[in-house]
């Protein structure tokens, strides 16, 4: 079968969405919850803050590793996989670049309207600061292997299983609100971005939460155009945080960036509703 021209192989072999999905909140929540349970210790020494590291990045781990699992004994899904890194053939670069800068302009553009607002120019200033900790690991590092990590887990098992049983709208929104839910132990980890997002206020973090939607609208629209392209989601994940980091924009100019997405989201589904709103996708 085809979607905008580009071949869907064995994506009918995507079988076990309920089995990926359980372990794959269920080992990284153990993790996570007990690094926020050692991070909240007092005093809080170098030790606690190794063992809080290491017990959260090895959550991280947990998808991908429950991905691998999946995959590793079905030949046509390791064929599936493989093909997917490197499939730029008869797919349009546009939709590439759309990857590279969606998330760098909408930012710009967001802090560049809340000027409007009376918020400071300093926004655009890159300070070289971050504005949480990764404990023992250096947050740019963070921001590019977290996004590699979990999209070599939700983009070569996680999404597809989802669509082989719902359209791509109710794939998205199903993802979205799950993904929102998987991030929540993070929240109790001392310093983390999640963590400092609920402490700066709670209409902060439901912004987070609720920005999840549009971006996991237009992060499977560019999958799905460029034939599920892995390295499209990738790119489009690690530019979402490094950006916003990249910057300074204020808190209220990221609930600003939530309603450009959403305006975005909205107009790509409409523009694309066949491919949306198209069945579950049959078995080939």
């Amino acid at each position: 079968m085809k979607t905008s021209g580009i071949q869907l192989t064995a994506i009918d072999n995507y079988k076990n969405p309920k089995l990926f999905y359980f372990f794959s909140t269920l080992i990284p929540w153990i993790f996570w919850f007990g690094a926020g349970y050692i991070s909240r210790i007092t005093p809080y020494n170098d030790t606690y803050l190794s063992i809080a590291s290491v017990l959260a990045f090895t959550g991280l781990l947990a998808p991908i590793a429950v991905a691998f699992v999946l995959i590793r004994k079905q030949p046509a899904l390791r064929k599936d996989v493989r093909s997917r890194f490197f499939n730029f053939r008869n797919v349009k670069p546009h939709y590439f670049l759309l990857a590279c800068f969606i998330m760098p302009v909408s930012i710009l553009l967001a802090q560049a309207i809340s000027l409007l607002f009376g918020y400071s120019p300093a926004q655009f200033i890159i300070t070289g600061n971050f504005t949480f900790s990764s404990g023992i690991f250096p947050v740019w590092f963070l921001l590019i292997i977290a996004p590699v990590l979990e999209e070599l887990a939700w983009h070569t098992y996680g999404t597809d299983s989802l669509r082989t049983k719902f359209n791509l709208f109710t794939t998205s929104l199903l993802f979205g609100i799950y993904w929102g839910i998987w991030h929540l132990p993070l929240s109790t980890i001392r310093d983390y971005y999640q963590s400092n997002v609920v402490e700066t206020g709670w209409i902060y973090g439901l912004n987070f939460l609720v920005s999840i939607l549009p971006y996991v609208i237009l992060m499977n629209w560019l999958y799905y155009k460029t034939g599920r392209n892995i390295l499209v989601a990738i790119i489009f994940h690690i530019t979402a945080g490094f950006f916003n980091e990249l910057f300074a924009p204020h808190p209220n100019s990221k609930i600003i960036q939530t309603m450009l997405l959403c305006i975005l989201a909205v107009i790509v589904i409409i523009k694309d509703k066949a491919l949306f709103f198209r069945k579950p996708l049959p078995v080939n």
